[in-house]
């Protein structure tokens, strides 16, 4: 992978989730506060991040392994979708808001798989290069974030509803170079599309793999807590009074730079086992420095519970993206990508999301407030429960003489 094609793909990452970014840390706080959306309501809008998850591998899975080049899909998906943002800025309530987010994420969702597809196809070597061109993925969500929280002051403004418009800018930008992108024609062109290829079958051929198989159930369950963060985090930290949080949560994504440089590394000196289960106990922690921590002589609880968002994400997130190409080889490539998506961010998030709701609502307390410790120790205990059944059930193996 020269220069050039690297530069490509890392700009290409950056917008990715600079989009991201830029309006769904807020969203909750912005249907809150703008929309007088209820907490069902804003489990609701988060929940349709799942259902565009859950449909990502049959999407990418039957057109990108099939038809059509994944950068050429990648273009028309972000190019409608900036259109389907604005729309939703345009709203004034929740009813007209939820189907322009609800189509947008399911146009989005499929996007994570593609441009993971378009940057292993360039590389020779994607268990050392990926993290490296994967990390401005990060950045971008950093300065989305930083952008929003510490220069244009939107949140304190109350002028959250411009980050849809920002959204829908970068996504026309990314939609149009998306078309400029190295070709990535589909691996199975010209092969007969048969039922077990449009539902994805051959990519639920991993699962035979007893390995793969204890990391996609592990993968599900542990975005089950991941789900409280990204619903619960921004109101969680304006309700203890935390000034500028959604600046402070891109902190979160600083730490996801550092310890993305350092993955490759750690992978291959400790294998994926370990690299798994360093991220599973790292979501303990951070939910048990919630759960304790506030905007008083607590505070360093809080800005350590953000930190530890590199290793919770890159040690497993990315390492699980990178385990599971190594598994899937080129043939079903797209199709791996998508499963991948399926179980992190649909079926487990999508269960998550439905409980952070309830839990959230169980919680409440006269006047609008919420006993936070109890909403932060809950998926504290589930990540560790996750934790302690992978440990026992997935068994180190050796693939080309490096141990995963």
């Amino acid at each position: 992978m020269n220069t050039t094609i690297k530069f490509r793909l890392s700009f290409m990452m950056f917008l990715q989730f600079f989009i991201w970014g830029a309006w769904f840390v807020t969203m909750g706080t912005y249907l809150s506060k703008n929309l007088s959306a209820e907490g069902a309501q804003i489990g609701q809008a988060y929940e349709t991040q799942a259902i565009g998850a859950i449909l990502a591998p049959f999407i990418v899975g039957l057109i990108a392994d099939r038809f059509f080049p994944a950068q050429i899909i990648l273009g028309v998906l972000h190019l409608v979708g900036a259109a389907l943002m604005y729309m939703a800025a345009q709203t004034s309530d929740f009813t007209g808001f939820y189907p322009y987010i609800l189509t947008y994420m399911v146009l989005y969702m499929p996007t994570l798989a593609l441009v993971n597809s378009v940057s292993f196809r360039q590389m020779n070597d994607p268990s050392s290069q990926f993290a490296h061109v994967r990390l401005w993925g990060t950045i971008g969500w950093i300065v989305a974030g930083m952008l929003i929280g510490y220069v244009l002051l939107w949140e304190s403004a109350g002028l959250l509803k411009n980050t849809f418009y920002l959204a829908a800018g970068a996504s026309a930008l990314l939609g149009l170079y998306s078309f400029t992108l190295p070709s990535t024609p589909p691996q199975n062109k010209g092969e007969k599309t048969t039922i077990r290829d449009i539902l994805g079958l051959e990519a639920l051929g991993l699962l035979k793999d007893r390995n793969y198989l204890v990391f996609f159930i592990a993968s599900i369950l542990i975005c089950i807590p991941l789900a409280f963060y990204y619903q619960n985090a921004n109101l969680f930290l304006n309700d203890v009074g935390m000034p500028n949080a959604a600046g402070n949560m891109s902190w979160g994504q600083v730490s996801e730079v550092l310890f993305m440089l350092a993955l490759p590394i750690f992978l291959k000196r400790y294998g994926i086992k370990a690299t798994l289960l360093f991220g599973m106990f790292a979501w303990v922690l951070r939910y048990t420095l919630f759960a304790y921590g506030d905007a008083g002589s607590g505070i360093w609880m809080l800005f350590l519970g953000i930190l530890l968002h590199g290793i919770c994400y890159d040690f497993f997130f990315v390492s699980g993206q990178i385990f599971t190409d190594y598994k899937a080889g080129e043939k079903i490539q797209n199709a791996a990508q998508g499963l991948i998506t399926l179980a992190t961010y649909g079926l487990g998030m999508l269960i998550g999301f439905r409980l952070a709701g309830f839990v959230y609502d169980s919680n409440a307390l006269e006047g609008g407030a919420h006993a936070w410790q109890n909403i932060w120790l809950i998926p504290a205990a589930i990540a560790g429960v996750v934790a302690i059944l992978y440990w026992v059930a997935f068994k180190n193996e050796k693939i080309d003489n490096v141990e995963v």
